[in-house]
């Protein structure tokens, strides 16, 4: 299995830890798809910026579309596409969730990846029920959110008691104004949101539980990051047994479009 190239990169143990999660996941879903339909798939990156994530699965045969409204990032991907031995099968289309309507067949698109982009946007339903258009019936999403028990936890340990427990309690899971994230979810939400836009949740993994906690003196050899991500797979892939799970800085949401 090749791995993409933000996994090789060498970045730092979080992001290691996030991509190496994800990226698995990903891989099986996409492989398991490609055997049902007996093709490669027809892959939509929603926000895929640099295409790190895209280029990666175009290296697996798929096609890629990557929807960024960055051009500076679509140049980026456009070089490391071309670095690559699948430049033919990734396209670049600037724009964002809501030109999907315009730049996008409507059931055209068997796996949609919407990354890091849910926390952002002003109407997550609207961006849902927007990807859920251009998917085809049994389509699959692969969603990667902020989770918010993460952020309570975390203020907590920093003593920020006051903002641990405004991330507990509001209603998108910020901690306060000055926090960078605009919104986090619960995975009970998120599954009801999904229900109501057209999908049915399949699967939920924590993603990055003990990554953001632990010193970075800790993990300063390859045998230390290797132990802690498959510390980290073990626990996300536990199937609500521990709980913890639901305390890592991300989940990631794969749902079939109905």
């Amino acid at each position: 299995m090749n791995e993409p190239s933000w996994r090789r990169d060498g970045s730092g143990v979080e992001d290691s830890v996030r991509t190496a999660a994800v990226w698995s996941q990903l891989h099986e879903l996409s492989e398991s798809r490609r055997r049902e339909l007996s093709r490669p798939l027809r892959v939509l990156d929603l926000g895929g910026g640099t295409g790190g994530l895209a280029v990666a699965l175009a290296e697996q045969g798929h096609t890629v579309t990557v929807v960024d409204p960055n051009a500076d990032a679509l140049a980026s991907l456009a070089r490391r596409a071309e670095e690559s031995s699948a430049s033919e099968r990734v396209a670049a289309v600037q724009g964002d969730a809501d030109s999907l309507a315009t730049t996008i067949t409507p059931g055209s698109i068997d796996l949609l990846c919407c990354h890091g982009v849910l926390e952002y946007v002003e109407d997550p339903e609207r961006t849902l029920t927007l990807i859920a258009a251009v998917l085809a019936p049994g389509g699959h999403l692969s969603l990667v959110t902020a989770q918010r028990m993460a952020a309570v936890l975390a203020r907590t340990l920093a003593g920020r008691f006051d903002q641990a427990r405004a991330a507990l309690t509001s209603t998108d899971g910020r901690w306060g104004e000055d926090d960078p994230v605009p919104r986090r979810y619960d995975r009970g939400h998120l599954a009801e949101m999904l229900t109501r836009t057209g999908f049915t949740a399949l699967d939920a993994r924590g993603v990055r539980i003990f990554s953001d906690l632990v010193p970075h003196e800790y993990v300063d050899t390859e045998a230390d990051r290797q132990e802690l991500l498959e510390l980290e797979d073990l626990v996300a892939a536990d199937d609500g047994r521990t709980g913890l799970a639901t305390l890592g800085a991300a989940m990631h949401l794969v749902a079939r479009r109905d």
